[in-house]
């Protein structure tokens, strides 16, 4: 078809502007050949005429169809031209995110001035392996190609990254190395891919600058490269560098900076060992100020600087030489602060003591009298003589500046060496790999020296790549056999030569350098003279004689000619190199050494680069008098030589491109300018690349490829068996000129525009096809919408007859019922009417009889309290006048009765007058007197009589007066009543009238009252009726508040148990993820352990052929492999010290995962140790404060704390007798014999009968602490009676005397009373308490007794026993003893917890003396066995002599007793026996000779497993301990060196997988413990292990399940992923949903030969195998679950990590496609009936992407929808998904920018992991779930096939 046919009507077009470069535009009409007008429209909807030209008559070029845009290679459009190119980029930079695009053999990159998530760990592992079309473009997949390359092709390879400043070649270059060194890893410890990595940041801090363009410019070409072993691993790396911009050490353009280091140095110059640099700010500094732009926004150069001391250290490059560079750099920086005087104008001098000067001939360790002197002045000679000239102040400013870049220059090619040397390596190098990080074309409005170099450079490399593009299209079209016609290409020839050619630019250049009197303009004068006019790529500036113009392949550049003899010749005075060469700082002189004596390998060039391993050169030998000819070869000399060389080494290489893209000026990140973008893909060849597809045949298909996406337009008829020949006979229909295309041996190829037409045609068949279903289905749905209103309408009408007939039978109802309800409210009134007036009328009459009464009985009441009143009057009366008389009688019987008594006084006083006369004058009558005496005592004792008769006669008056008084109050109180009782009546008259009145008012206010309360009753009835709307109204609002309550409990409750599910599953992913840390642990310990042994094997290999003598113990033999090992080699050195001198090699191996257990315990211990040491210390500090605190306590607490220690010095007492007790016992019971035990006087006997004793004494102890008790309980009653009963009687007394009045002799009684009260409830609940104590005491009696008969009882069990096991029951029996006692301990110290503190940590100490005897014990124990082992053969030997003397008549004579003997058959134990010298035979057959499919098939499932159960079973019988360490440890060696030799056969891992589980398993079934019994048989319970706790090896034997399952993933991961991509992704399950789309040059499997297509089917039988193995090797249903959940989350991973890296992936037919894939999966589960192994859900991802692409992407509402259903993809994996969606047809729409937007502000809350891609690699933590065994022991039978006719059966 010709190409003037497609510019038909709406058919769209690229037109030039001037401002967007190209705009799209759309035809208003067909398009007629001879037509100079087209009539366009764009897309703003502006109309335009747009005219052809008249002499080319070019048409416009046309667009491509929208399912091509975005595509990974350009060369996949259809019409490839320069709008296509740009356009298609634009859509993936912007649209896409997307900054790789493919074009042919190019990688356009585009710098998208962001950090991208798109360089991590996962996406190198995931572009690793792949082949560079199956990918979407990356850096990554060029490397992976170019490192692919060199394994397959055994080639060298080269990456050339090139572009302008600014567009990332420098990250790209990064990247690059980064990926080999991931992927490839370094041969040696030695790291180097880090050092190769650590290169970069000291080549950019003194190889990058900041410029207008780029904040991180390279400011020179490097060429790196990385060399790889025979293995294809890192050994080494080496740098080659290019045209070091030397100029901008001194000069910076405004807003640009100098080399990083500079301002790196600056930042820094605060630290300590910076302070001798005397550096500033930079700003101090002329060489750092000029540009004005100091700071680079977002960049910390202190931290910079950390990075680079960082890198040069790993790089070797010590502190000294570090300082150093630092102290030059310094100088540098100084010196450029160097000022000058002009004395005249050809003359100048440096001021005297100038500072920077100074500082800088300090730094340097020069004389500052040389360097000013040489600075001001320079050398001269002549043939003759020489002689110094003085310069002027410019000239000496120049030199000062040359000397400076001279002096960077030497640093920076030191540098480059010593990094160099670092990435040297001693390994010879197999092959390499480059990246050339070098500068792309530049042109500038001022262009020098380094543009016209840095153009050169590129034009070289353009040619490189053009012809290597040229080249690749012939072998294409040679190796499809179709016809190859030369394609007209630019060749940049004619460029290359007007540069490099005899008489050229160069030459010239050269040429006027040696010139006396050259200058630049003479320079010029001879370019014009010999290139103008004669060449056409030459040409001269109309306005200026001081520049020329180059024709160069990208643009025409003008360069100035000022300045470039000075920058070729970079003159540098040699006098001042020479002050510089005697410096005193050694390592400058360094710097400046001539090439011949420079050690390091890149100083052979004066760039300081190394020569290629590939290409070696031979260094030429130097004259003594050359040294400074060669000193002063120009710049452009050097560049040309060393340009060569890399040419050579480039075209030595198989070369692969990358061409960085700038997309604008102003570093807006993901912001495209076309203008810019035109200008560099013009500049970097990749139009070129599209010129040259274009001018063949760019479009190419597979047949297989043609024919899906062109079935379409096929007949039934068409299609043949033959895909080729289908294709050949439909081309032919389809396209007519048969030179539009061309038949390949694979493919199919078509020139320009025909895919596009192709595409037309197919979109037309499309849509009429959908036109057809589209009125189909609206017809059907146009009439199921009438019939569904014909039905609708139908029942309407039925509803509303029916409405209306109930209205009527409604209206009928309510008319009846109004007439009845008239009845009965007519007679409700009327009878209302009667009941009211009846009611009334007896109201009326019971309120006027009850008045009448009331006047009755109120008169009868006035009469009778009358009366009453009247009769207590006159008795008050006649008392009165009682009490009168009676007081006078007594008064006068008073008086008469003192007048008597004062007669009678008279006279006794004569009578004593008398007396006392009568003496004097009778003096000696005594004895009357004494008469008289006696007689008065007699009278006294009458009268102490009388008085006592007196007290208690007033004691009875008292009382007596006492009830009078009584009586006299209580008729007081009567009479008070009465007074009350007659005022009351008298008021209550007054009451009576005024209620009469009351009486009267209350009858008239009544009636007011009746009237104000029908009024109020009507009012009242209102409010009723309002409150109780608003109740209603308040009941509704109860209702809705209820319901609100209700719902809020409800979201509460739902988001509680959220909470609570969230939580656990937090939980669930803590310990998953401490699982998945200890599994990989073990992981990188087996790794390593396998590393060691590779090692070793590996050292062996190396180490000379061993002597005969010499022989090579076994290395199953590991008896000693234990936590015993040492300590039984130190106890055997005492009795054996030979066996020192044997040979280390024949020590058996250690047990590394028991070793790592020990170890592990042993840090615990020592922690918890430690942990218990502070915790002590902090007690000690309390119990002193608590002393003083404690001293003031009563006596109470000093008895029971004095009670508690005794106790604990008793417990103490009793532990260390205890343990005397079991010494001894052991001692005796390992001496003799089980025959002599319990014979009287044998040493057990004894043992017994002092352990019977000592339990006795035991008794009699626990009566003293009785007693102890006892008395405490008695001091404690002694010292509370003191203070509360104790009183004093004398003092009572006292008291009592003192007290005279009797009110106070009362109260003291009652006070006495109450004290007593107290006294005795003190006393009864002391008793209680006593009593309580000596019930517990009698208790713990009780139980000390039962613990002793227990005691006597395990002691005879003990002696029943076999000897072997005696020690440990014994020792069971201890520590159940003393757990016993610690819980009695933790009840006793419950109320005091430091006691119990202090207790506990004095417990642990002597657990922890307790665990150091008992390994002495263990060891002497170890060592007593073993000489009883020799003992026991001697006695052995003995016996059978003593029998051979005895006589047979004596064996006669002695009794026969009757034994038992069982029958074998019948009754087994379930033991397996062996002798130990067959342990390796049984390893060797049981384990490494084993085939698992032959045992899997025809044998029980775990039999290896039961068969080593039941040998560790009969060792542990026998008590050997040594027997059952060493087939342990053999076990687990054996079954690691089987996983290592076979640990790539599914079969072999599964199967011992399965067997160390069933062992497992074994172990805790038959370990006794109670957690493990519960499902086991009464029989299984009697084969438990008796002797040996085996936890720590159950432990091991799980470590090594964790690791074989690791493996297990692993090579069904190896098995698996080469099917996933090909039978999830690829392969069509639904033929003919998916079409496939047109790719370009980068076709899938480019890299590889075709190894043949994996289906879904494939997987599927893949996962059956599988399954169907575990099955057979009886592998535990859990266990397989977890298996399968690996296998589905492997699928679902790197199914959905390949989706996310390939955009012709994410369509909508092939989310389709998944979705189906993944049904069939779940329909495998369920068929095995494995849908809760957690399967499914690893698959949720990979669900939820395909429905991602298959849902509707338009609204917020569908945006909402995605944001609600993609829970399991994280934001990027959405977001990358809907920029990669691509519409296969044309019909499917493009994920709008917007949307995307919408979708990522919706997701913005959301917390989960940035990273992009699935981690592929990850494994679940993986359990073990306890799984008994149902079958019997003693039921197992040996099959003779295993080879294990040793065995016997017990």
């Amino acid at each position: 078809m010709a190409a003037s046919e497609l510019y038909t009507k709406f058919a769209r077009v690229w037109i030039p502007d001037p401002e967007e470069v190209w705009k799209s535009a759309e035809l208003l009409k067909d398009y007629k050949p001879g037509d100079k007008v087209l009539q366009l429209r764009l897309e703003g909807g502006k109309d335009l005429e747009y005219r052809l030209d008249s002499k080319t008559k070019e048409l416009p070029h046309l667009r491509n169809p929208d399912i091509l845009v975005g595509e990974n290679d350009l060369t996949a459009l259809s019409y490839l031209h320069e709008p296509a190119v740009l356009h298609n980029l634009r859509v993936r930079f912007i649209d896409s995110k997307l900054i790789y695009t493919y074009c042919g053999i190019v990688l356009v990159a585009i710098n998208p001035y962001e950090q991208l998530p798109i360089y991590g760990e996962d996406i190198i592992n995931a572009y690793s392996g792949q082949n560079m079309g199956d990918m979407d473009p990356h850096i990554f997949a060029v490397a992976e190609e170019a490192y692919k390359q060199m394994a397959r092709d055994e080639r060298n390879q080269s990456i050339i990254v090139s572009g302008e400043s600014g567009a990332g070649k420098t990250v790209s270059a990064k990247y690059a190395m980064r990926y080999f060194a991931t992927v490839s890893g370094s041969a040696s410890e030695a790291n180097v891919e880090e050092k190769v990595l650590a290169s970069n940041p000291i080549m950019e801090s003194i190889g990058n600058a900041k410029t207008t363009r780029n904040d991180n410019s390279s400011r020179f070409g490097k060429y790196i490269e990385i060399g790889f072993d025979k293995r294809y691993r890192i050994i080494g790396a080496n740098m080659r560098t290019y045209l070091l911009e030397k100029s901008r050490v001194v000069f910076q353009a405004e807003e640009e900076r100098n080399y990083h280091i500079f301002y790196q140095l600056c930042a820094s110059a605060k630290l300590p060992e910076f302070k001798m640099l005397r550096l500033g700010n930079a700003d101090f500094f002329h060489y750092t100020k000029q540009g004005g732009s100091p700071i680079i926004e977002g960049i910390d150069d202190a931290k910079e600087m950390m990075h680079t001391r960082q890198a040069c250290t790993l790089l070797g490059i010590n502190e000294s030489y570090q300082m150093g560079i630092f102290r030059i750099l310094a100088g540098i920086l100084h010196l450029g602060n160097v000022g000058f005087t002009s004395r005249d104008s050809d003359s100048c001098s440096v001021p005297p003591k100038h500072e920077p000067l100074s500082i800088f001939c300090e730094l340097m360790g020069v004389e500052y009298e040389e360097m000013s002197h040489w600075l001001c002045h320079r050398k001269l000679a002549t043939a003759t003589e020489t002689y110094i000239k003085p310069i002027s102040k410019l000239q000496a400013t120049n030199a000062r500046d040359a000397l400076a870049k001279h002096i960077y220059a030497k640093l920076f090619n030191w540098i480059v060496d010593h990094v160099n040397q670092a990435l040297h390596s001693a390994v010879k190098q197999h092959s390499f790999i480059g990246v050339l990080d070098i500068y792309g074309f530049e042109t500038f409005e001022i262009n020098s020296f380094e543009q016209f170099c840095i153009n050169y450079a590129n034009e070289k490399l353009q040619q490189q790549f053009n012809m290597h593009v040229f080249k690749l299209e012939q072998e294409e079209y040679m190796k499809e056999q179709i016809p190859w016609t030369l394609i007209d290409f630019y060749d940049n020839q004619p460029c290359i030569n007007l540069i490099e050619a005899k008489l050229g630019i160069l030459d010239l250049l050269d040429e006027e350098c040696k010139m006396p009197k050259g200058s630049d303009d003479t320079w010029a004068q001879k370019l014009y003279n010999t290139h103008l006019n004669k060449c056409a790529l030459f040409e001269k500036p109309r306005m200026s004689n001081k520049a020329f113009i180059i024709q160069h392949f990208a643009d025409k550049v003008e360069y100035q000619c000022e300045g470039f003899l000075e920058k070729n010749k970079d003159t540098v005075f040699e006098d001042q190199i020479k002050v510089l060469k005697s410096s005193k700082f050694k390592m400058l002189p360094e710097l400046f050494q001539d090439d011949e004596k420079v050690i390091s390998p890149s100083s052979a060039t004066p760039s300081g680069r190394t020569p290629l391993s590939r290409t070696p050169i031979k260094p030429t030998k130097v004259k003594p008098g050359q040294s400074t000819k060669e000193h002063k070869k120009t710049v452009g000399h050097q560049f040309r030589n060393s340009l060569h060389l890399l040419m050579e080494t480039l075209n030595a290489t198989t070369p692969h491109y990358v061409r960085c893209i700038k997309p604008n000026d102003f570093k807006f990140p993901f912001t495209f300018d076309e203008k810019r973008a035109v200008q560099q893909l013009r500049a970097c060849g990749v139009l070129e690349t599209i010129r040259i597809s274009a001018a063949g045949f760019p479009s190419r298909w597979t047949y297989q490829e043609f024919f899906s996406r062109y079935r379409v337009l096929m007949k039934q008829r068409d299609v043949l068996s033959d895909r080729k020949q289908t294709c050949k006979n439909v081309l032919e229909k389809l396209i007519l000129d048969k030179d539009k295309y061309q038949f390949g041996k694979t493919k199919i190829f078509f020139r320009a525009g025909q895919v596009a037409y192709l595409e037309k045609i197919r979109a037309d068949k499309l849509r009429a096809a959908c036109i057809r279903i589209q009125k189909t289905i609206r017809g059907w749905l146009l009439r199921k919408k009438y019939l569904r209103m014909k039905k609708a309408a139908i029942t309407i009408q039925r509803y509303v007859r029916g409405y209306q007939a109930r209205c009527y039978a409604k209206f009928l109802r309510r008319t009846n019922a109004a007439t009845v309800i008239q009845k009965y409210w007519r007679m409700y009134v009327v009878r209302k009417r009667y009941q009211t007036r009846r009611a009334a009328t007896i109201i009326l009459q019971s309120h006027l009889r009850g008045y009448m009464a009331r006047n009755r009985f109120r008169k009868i009441l006035r009469e009778h309290k009358a009366i009453i009143i009247q009769k207590h009057v006159r008795s008050w009366l006649a008392r009165l006048h009682y009490k009168r008389c009676l007081k006078a009688i007594v008064y006068l019987q008073c008086c008469f009765r003192r007048m008597m008594a004062k007669r009678e006084l008279k006279k006794l006083k004569i009578e004593a007058r008398s007396v006392e006369r009568y003496k004097k004058l009778h003096i000696g009558m005594e004895n009357k007197i004494m008469q008289l005496q006696r007689k008065v005592d007699e009278q006294n004792k009458d009268y102490k009589c009388l008085l006592e008769k007196l007290t208690t006669l007033e004691g009875t008056y008292n009382s007596e007066t006492e009830k009078l008084r009584n009586d006299l109050d209580r008729l007081h109180l009567s009479e008070e009543e009465a007074k009350i009782a007659t005022s009351k009546v008298l008021s209550l008259q007054e009451e009576i009238t005024k209620l009469r009145k009351d009486l009267d008012r209350t009858r008239s206010e009544k009636k007011t009252i009746e009237e104000k309360a029908d009024k109020y009753k009507q009012e009242t009835e209102l409010l009723v009726s309002n409150l109780k709307e608003e109740n209603t109204l308040l009941k509704k609002e109860k209702e809705t508040l209820n319901h609100l309550i209700s719902e809020q409990a409800k979201e509460i409750t739902e988001t509680m148990e959220k909470k609570l599910i969230e939580e656990t599953k937090q939980l669930e992913l803590d310990l998953n993820d401490e699982r998945l840390r200890y599994q990989n642990l073990l992981n990188e310990f087996s790794r390593l352990e396998e590393r060691y042994d590779d090692l070793k094997e590996e050292m062996t290999l190396m180490v000379h052929v061993p002597k005969p003598g010499h022989r090579r113990t076994d290395s199953t033999h590991s008896s000693n492999e234990s936590e015993y090992t040492f300590s039984s080699e130190i106890t055997e050195t005492e009795d054996i010290p030979f066996r020192m001198e044997e040979p280390s090699e024949k020590k058996a191996p250690l047990d590394m995962s028991l070793f790592l257990k020990l170890q592990k315990r042993v840090t615990e211990l020592e922690l918890e140790k430690q942990s218990m040491q502070d915790e002590l210390d902090r007690k000690e500090e309390q119990l002193l404060r608590s002393k003083a605190k404690e001293e003031e306590r009563p006596q109470i607490r000093g008895a029971e704390l004095e009670y508690e220690s005794l106790k604990r010095q008793e417990l103490e007492s009793e532990n260390k007798k205890l343990k005397n007790e079991l010494n001894e016992l052991r001692k005796a019971l390992s001496e003799k014999g089980a025959p002599e035990v319990t014979a009287p006087g044998a040493p057990a006997y004894r043992v017994l009968m002092e352990q019977l004793t000592s339990v006795s004494e035991e008794l009699d102890v626990r009566k003293e602490e009785v007693l102890i008790l006892r008395s405490q309980l008695v001091s404690q009653k002694e010292a509370i009676q003191p203070k509360n009963t104790m009183t004093d009687s004398t003092i009572l007394l006292e008291d009592v005397q003192k007290m005279k009045d009797k009110g106070e002799i009362a109260q003291a009684y009652i006070g006495l009373k109450e004290t007593n009260r107290l006294l005795e409830s003190q006393l009864q609940s002391q008793k209680k308490s006593h009593d309580n104590e000596t019930e517990a005491l009698r208790g713990e009696i009780q139980s000390l007794k039962e613990e002793n008969n227990r005691q006597q009882q395990l002691l005879a069990q003990n002696l029943q026993l076999p000897p072997e096991a005696r020690i440990e029951a014994s020792l069971q029996h201890e520590i159940t003893r003393l757990t016993n006692e610690n819980l009695y301990f933790e009840e006793l110290y419950a109320a005091d917890p430091k006691d119990y503190q202090s207790y506990r940590i004095s417990l642990y100490k002597r657990i922890i003396d307790l665990m150091e005897q008992l390994e002495k014990q263990d060891k002497t124990v170890r060592k007593l066995k073993k000489q009883l082992k020799v003992f026991a053969k001697k006695i052995g030997e003995l016996e059978v002599g003593q029998m051979e003397n005895i006589s047979p008549g004596q064996i006669i004579d002695e009794p026969i007793r009757p034994v038992n003997i069982p029958r074998k058959e019948k009754d087994f134990q379930g033991m397996l026996e062996y002798k130990k010298d067959d342990e390796q035979k049984l390893v060797k057959n049981l384990i490494l000779d084993l085939k698992p499919r032959g045992v899997a098939v025809n044998l029980i499932p775990g039999l290896p497993a039961y068969i080593l159960f039941m040998c560790v079973r009969h060792a542990d019988y026998l008590n050997d301990d040594q027997k059952v360490r060493s087939l342990l440890t053999s076990t687990i060696n054996s079954i690691k060196k089987v996983l290592k030799k076979r640990g790539d056969d599914f079969e072999t891992v599964s199967f011992w997988l399965s067997n160390t589980c069933r062992f497992l398993h074994c172990l805790k079934q038959y370990s006794g413990e109670e957690g493990f019994m519960k499902h086991n048989t009464p029989r299984q319970n009697e084969h438990c292990l008796t002797n040996f706790d085996l936890a720590e090896y159950r432990q091991v034997l799980s470590d090594l399940a964790i690791q074989i399952y690791q493996q297990l993933v692993r090579v069904l991961e190896n098995i698996l992923q080469p099917m996933i991509v090909s039978g999830m992704l690829e392969h069509e399950t639904i033929q003919g949903v998916s079409g496939v789309k047109p790719t370009g040059l980068r076709k899938r499997t480019s890299s590889i030969a075709d190894e043949g297509t994996y289906t879904l089917d494939s997987i599927l039988r893949q996962l059956n195998s599988f399954h169907s193995v575990m099955c057979q090797h009886g592998m535990d249903p859990e266990l397989i679950k977890q298996v399968v959940k690996q296998m589905f989350y492997i699928v679902g991973a790197i199914t959905l990590n390949n989706l996310l890296l390939r955009k012709d992936m994410c369509s909508w037919s092939k989310g389709m496609q998944i979705r189906y894939n993944v049904s069939q999966l779940e329909e495998w589960l369920r068929d095995k009936n494995l849908m809760n192994s957690g399967a499914k859900e690893t698959l949720e991802p990979l669900i939820q992407a395909a429905q991602l692409l298959q849902v509707k992407k338009k609204t917020d509402e569908d945006a909402e929808a995605i944001c609600s259903m993609c829970n399991a993809l994280t934001t990027a994996q959405i977001v990358k998904v809907l920029n990669l969606y691509t519409p296969v047809n044309e019909f499917e729409e493009r994920v709008s920018v917007s949307f995307i937007r919408t979708i990522q502000m919706r997701l913005r809350d959301r917390k989960d992991s940035p990273q992009l891609l699935m981690d592929a690699k990850h494994i679940f933590p993986v359990t073990f779930p306890f799984n008994p065994s149902s079958l019997a022991l003693e039921t197992i039978q040996i099959p003779t096939s295993l080879g294990l006719g040793f065995i016997a059966r017990v």
